[in-house]
């Protein structure tokens, strides 16, 4: 039987966080919330902070995951990053947005990391931060 949406969507995170950790993450929360807002994933990459977006999708999903980190959810986990970088004086620490795709397959779960998977743009050309 076939895992329900928060079944597969906990499971993936799991899995995005083991595939993170073995790369060598430290992963420094998990499911952050502030109001309406949410990050799956808080990591460090070396010197790096990573927000990182989790998408599950099970066998007979038809789109991509990748697919639904649109304009809006991208606008949305920028103002959930600023928060938290605003909550934690962390505005002079460089960070990026990664993506993790993770798909039920019969071999069970797959994992896919994009790393640097989009980029926030606050006025149409500059970046979100000042690097």
């Amino acid at each position: 039987m076939p895992a329900g949406p928060l079944d597969l969507g906990r499971a993936g995170e799991a899995a995005a966080e083991s595939l993170l950790r073995a790369k060598g993450y430290e992963v420094l929360e998990r499911n952050w919330r502030f109001r309406q807002l949410e990050l799956d994933l808080i990591c460090r990459d070396r010197d790096r902070l990573v927000f990182v977006e989790v998408k599950s999708r099970g066998r007979a999903a038809l789109g991509s995951g990748a697919e639904a980190v649109t304009r809006a959810k991208q606008a949305k986990l920028s103002k959930a990053a600023a928060r938290y970088l605003s909550e934690n004086g962390l505005w002079g620490r460089a960070c990026r947005f990664d993506l993790v795709l993770v798909r039920e397959s019969e071999a069970g779960l797959v994992a896919e990391h994009l790393i640097d998977a989009f980029e926030v743009r606050l006025d149409g050309e500059q970046g979100w931060q000042p690097w």
